[in-house]
């Protein structure tokens, strides 16, 4: 049985080029190039427009030409729904997909799908929700729309058939404050042993755990521990 360890960095947009770059080149050096995807938000909290920067456009286009999967991750990020306590306390308003009904994530699907093939030149590889939360009506959107894949934090699927390619939670860090960070880090801790069985394992990245070197220091020791023995995979392999 092949075991995999897939990779992945959130949040990639203009508005975070610098910490981008810095993550690209961590998971680079950890796992062999190009070997993670890049969830690609098409304007980022309504201020970072990926449509009119043509540099950056580039930029991923060369990541995508190299290898790298592209997965469209929303529109803004940014829940603009009226606040909740969820929004409030655990994704700090950036659920963007978790209240929306059909009609309106499937505008923002089409919309944000446009944008990112446009700068990548080839299909998308499938699309994940900011925060991993999906309403009824953003799950029957990315259904309709024909995505090839999604992920939450237990599961990767195919919407078009509901099929579960893998199962698991993912291993991702929090840096917006000292008791998310505590907390990250022991789950990192944990689940660099507790999930080495599983045939599967999932890491997700955020441009904020740059700013964290306890942060950086998890990241490195779990791809290091959870890539032995592992092929660094991308998503479309669990197709396979």
């Amino acid at each position: 049985m092949t075991k995999r360890l897939l990779a992945s960095i959130h949040d990639v947009s203009p508005r975070f080029e610098r910490q981008v770059d810095q993550l690209a080149e961590r998971i680079d050096r950890r796992l062999g190039a190009a070997r993670f995807a890049m969830l690609v938000v098409p304007d980022h909290w309504d201020q970072s427009p990926l449509a009119v920067d043509k540099p950056f456009q580039a930029r991923l286009r060369n990541w995508a030409d190299a290898g790298v999967e592209m997965f469209l991750h929303g529109w803004k990020h940014l829940d603009d729904a009226p606040a909740s306590f969820r929004q409030k306390h655990m994704t700090a308003g950036e659920g963007e997909f978790a209240a929306l009904d059909e009609a309106e994530a499937t505008a923002r699907l089409r919309r944000g799908r446009a944008v990112v093939e446009d700068a990548i030149g080839r299909p998308v590889a499938g699309f994940i929700a900011p925060a991993w939360l999906y309403s009824p009506g953003a799950l029957a959107a990315i259904r309709a729309e024909g995505f090839a894949l999604a992920e939450d934090h237990m599961k990767v699927w195919r919407p078009g058939d509901g099929r579960v390619l893998t199962r698991g939670p993912v291993i991702t860090w929090a840096s917006r404050s000292p008791g998310r960070i505590r907390s990250s880090l022991f789950f990192a801790r944990v689940a660099r042993i507790g999930l080495s069985p599983l045939a599967n394992v999932r890491v997700a990245v955020h441009p904020g755990d740059t700013g964290v070197p306890a942060l950086l220091d998890s990241i490195d020791a779990t791809l290091v521990r959870l890539g032995h023995g592992r092929v660094a995979a991308r998503y479309a392999d669990l197709n396979g």
